[in-house]
């Protein structure tokens, strides 16, 4: 199996950079999409076929599913992939709370020889990946504290037709949109987050989603992270900052496809113990973003391979999701407000 077969369900804005992605991949090629914007079945120009409905997809000849759907359907449909013997890869969220990331993998269990994919694509980006060689390297000593900002000015159009302000189908707000990766990101560098302390707040846009998290956490090695993920930050926002105890590292900027958050960048910041606060710095720029292309070639080499996943895998979903809705639950609003209604969102 050297040319992996690939069916994309979900052919909005992500799905068609995924399908550019596989295009690219030398043991990939996407055969079939599907979208409820297609009346009915038919092929695009290059020869891929298209169907509306993901049940028309699945009866295709595929070796792979990548998921892009919304956060209500999106753990149906990666259950339905893995039944039919599919690898899969789905995009974040797993969906809308924990059970739902529970539920998958219980059906992961079932299959051990699929490979199961989440797309926490800034695991990939060259900044995150070398900030990573450096915590471990050990060369700046231990991790202090993280202190993170992830904001956009508005997540939504603002308006009752989009799926992200109505929260039976999002499931959450700019946390569990946005601001996920943030979260992944601190547990990548810090490791798991057990006392959580919030605030999450609605009352700029009036949604029954948030606007904004606030969040103050602490490992059990004593590791605080900070955490603002918002959608009332003006100017859009990327910033990670790492304490660590012979220096620090900062993350400023993502390349993305809006292009609205600034150059990416690393500043490594080796501290002396006669520098006076003014530290030696070293600045890193990144003019390129491989990293969407990066994650699809991680997840088809561990398929041809037979390789676990080693970024991104369900048990990291699971992780992450959990975390997120701690951070909910720790406020006590948020908390009268939902845990009633959604039992099954309370983290394990």
């Amino acid at each position: 199996m050297n040319n992996l077969k690939v069916g994309i369900a979900g052919f909005g804005v992500v799905g068609k950079l995924r399908k550019s992605c596989v295009e690219r991949n030398s043991h990939m090629r996407v055969v079939a999409v599907c979208d409820r914007v297609f009346g009915s079945e038919g092929s695009l120009p290059d020869g891929t076929r298209y169907f509306p409905d993901y049940r028309q997809l699945l009866q295709q000849d595929l070796d792979v599913l990548i998921v892009c759907l919304t956060n209500d359907i999106a753990p149906e449909v990666t259950i339905a992939g893995l039944k039919h013997g599919l690898h899969v890869f789905c995009e974040k969220p797993p969906g809308r709370d924990v059970s739902d990331i529970e539920r998958v993998i219980a059906v992961e269990k079932e299959h051990p020889r699929l490979k199961l994919m989440y797309g926490f694509n800034h695991r990939y980006h060259d900044s995150v990946q070398d900030t990573l060689a450096l915590i471990r390297s050990g060369k700046l000593g231990d991790v202090i504290n993280i202190r993170g900002v992830y904001g956009k000015s508005n997540m939504y159009t603002f308006d009752q037709s989009d799926w992200r302000t109505r929260r039976e189908i999002s499931g959450g707000g700019i946390l569990l949109d946005q601001g996920i990766h943030m979260v992944d990101l601190m547990r990548l560098f810090a490791g798991e987050f057990t006392q959580v302390h919030s605030f999450i707040s609605s009352d700029h846009w009036g949604y029954d989603v948030e606007d904004n998290a606030y969040a103050l956490m602490r490992t059990e090695a004593g590791i605080v992270g900070m955490l603002n993920s918002s959608a009332t930050q003006w100017r859009h926002r990327f910033h990670l900052d790492i304490s660590l105890s012979r220096g620090s590292a900062i993350l400023g900027g993502i390349l993305s496809g809006s292009k609205s958050y600034g150059a990416e960048t690393l500043t490594v910041v080796t501290a002396e113990s006669d520098d006076r606060g003014d530290p030696r710095e070293q600045l890193t720029r990144y003019n390129r973003d491989p990293s969407w292309d990066r994650e699809i070639s991680h997840f088809a080499d561990c398929i041809l391979k037979d390789r676990p996943i080693q970024s991104g895998s369900s048990n990291d979903a699971l992780r992450t999701m959990q975390l997120v809705y701690r951070i909910y639950y720790a406020d006590p609003s948020w908390r009268a407000a939902h845990s009633i209604a959604n039992p099954d969102q309370r983290p394990q």
